[in-house]
């Protein structure tokens, strides 16, 4: 086999997360699979990487990560129901760019990984920072942010699976998703 340039962790974990996105499906990635596109052997990608589940953990906090990194950018410059919007699309535009990374995003990290742990309380730390206009208490903004990303899940989930036959147009309908998850807050509640 041709010796091909340089490798490191990032390299690896990039060329992984490309193999899992082109596959849509996280369990489609192996080390024969990444060594091949990658132009080495697989003993290769041990002086990277920490087997399959390492590679694995590896992509899901690159995917976290990427999707923090989208979201904040989004955020920039809105305030209020803007950036709700903003970061709404940015979810989508994420689940739609990464098919595979993008379940990978989805778990609960262990609670023993730190790194992981982290990058999940940051993304839903920026959602509670986006929510907070509305005053709500810590336990019922934390609901807020399961609910919104319930239906922001929902809603890329049935579209990537083409879970949206009629012949309407999407963005359309994820817009009113979004307003009227909005359009919640401004209602009386009973």
């Amino acid at each position: 086999m041709a010796r091909s340039r340089r490798l490191n962790k990032a390299i690896v974990v990039e060329a992984a997360a490309s193999l899992i996105d082109a596959a849509g499906d996280p369990a489609a990635l192996s080390l024969k699979t990444l060594a091949a596109a990658l132009g080495v052997r697989v003993p290769s990608l041990y002086n990277h990487i920490e087997g399959l589940d390492g590679l694995t953990r590896a992509v899901a906090l690159w995917g976290l990560q990427r999707l923090l990194m989208d979201l904040r950018n989004a955020a920039v410059g809105k305030a209020g129901p803007k950036a709700l919007i903003a970061v709404a699309h940015s979810y989508r535009a994420f689940a739609q760019a990464h098919p595979g990374v993008y379940l990978l995003t989805l778990s609960a990290p262990a609670t023993d990984d730190a790194e992981m742990v982290a990058i999940a309380n940051e993304l839903v730390g920026l959602l509670l920072l986006l929510l907070a206009p509305l005053g709500l208490d810590d336990t019922d903004a934390l609901h807020e942010v399961r609910i919104l990303r319930s239906l922001l899940h929902g809603f890329v989930s049935l579209e990537a699976v083409g879970g949206f036959g009629l012949p309407l147009e999407r963005d359309e309908t994820f817009q009113r998703l979004i307003d009227r998850y909005l359009y919640t807050f401004a209602v009386e509640k009973p």
